[in-house]
């Protein structure tokens, strides 16, 4: 049985102020949150100050980002084992604004999935097509290659510590949504990939969604078969809205 992961990315917002005040009115709000895995994301400079006021909940702490060197000359990047001091359970690595801003290509997620694995920092590694793409009928050979090449240097032996997000470009921050159908049968046949990949284990591999996930519609996607949590952006920042995602099965479709 998967547990849902529900993961709340909140890019450059909050500084640490606004960001330890987010944690201790959403802390009260999940309090009897059961049979769902909650993680926050905030930003580098709220990391230490959001993990103390995280000490002793079921809440995760997640990094946006990581660099793959352990250490070195490279300037304002972050390594594993700093990650692992401030005590982070997983990353977030390959979202689509990485790639699509940064240049960052499947190699590159590959390096920084295995460098998190060996610190025992679990990666979130984001897949997902643009309009263009999707329009132009190449979804599936667009997440096939970069399921491929994103977890190329994975050990199969560690595949259950990788989770998956499935975010559309096109549906990230536009307000646009793919529907529960949709998500579902790109959430499969990222399913088939990963069995292709790592064999009976891939039941056990965990595939969020992400691109516009609200408390209105996090009911409806977490009712499709293959889709197990949430990888959320704007409706993260705010306790109540975010709260009311991570018990969805408590609320029903709004």
């Amino acid at each position: 049985m998967r547990t849902p992961i529900l993961a709340a990315n909140w890019k450059m917002h909050k500084n640490v102020g606004e960001a330890v005040a987010f944690v201790e009115e959403f802390l009260p709000l999940v309090a009897d949150a059961e049979g769902v895995e909650m993680v926050l994301a905030p930003p580098f400079t709220a990391l230490d100050r959001v993990g103390q006021t995280l000490a002793g909940s079921a809440v995760k702490l997640a990094s946006q980002n990581v660099n793959p060197e352990a250490k070195g000359a490279f300037t304002g990047e972050i390594a594993p084992g700093m990650l692992v001091d401030l005590g982070c359970a997983y990353a977030i690595v390959g979202h689509s604004e990485r790639r699509h801003i940064y240049g960052e290509d499947d190699t590159l997620v590959a390096r920084k999935a295995a460098a998190l694995l060996a610190e025992d920092i679990r990666p979130i590694v984001c897949v997902g097509e643009t309009l263009d793409q999707r329009e132009a009928n190449r979804t599936f050979d667009v997440i096939g290659g970069q399921l491929e090449g994103s977890l190329a240097e994975v050990d199969p032996a560690r595949a259950e510590d990788v989770v998956l997000a499935y975010e559309p470009v096109w549906a990230i921050g536009t307000g646009r949504t793919a529907t529960p159908e949709i998500a579902q049968e790109v959430h499969a046949f990222i399913r088939e990939g990963l069995a292709k990949r790592f064999g009976e284990r891939a039941s056990q591999i965990r595939i969020q969604y992400g691109g516009s996930v609200k408390p209105d519609n996090v009911y409806e996607l977490m009712a499709q078969p293959d889709i197990d949590g949430a990888l959320v952006g704007g409706a993260s920042l705010e306790p109540e809205s975010f709260s009311r995602i991570v018990l969805f099965d408590r609320q029903g479709s709004a």
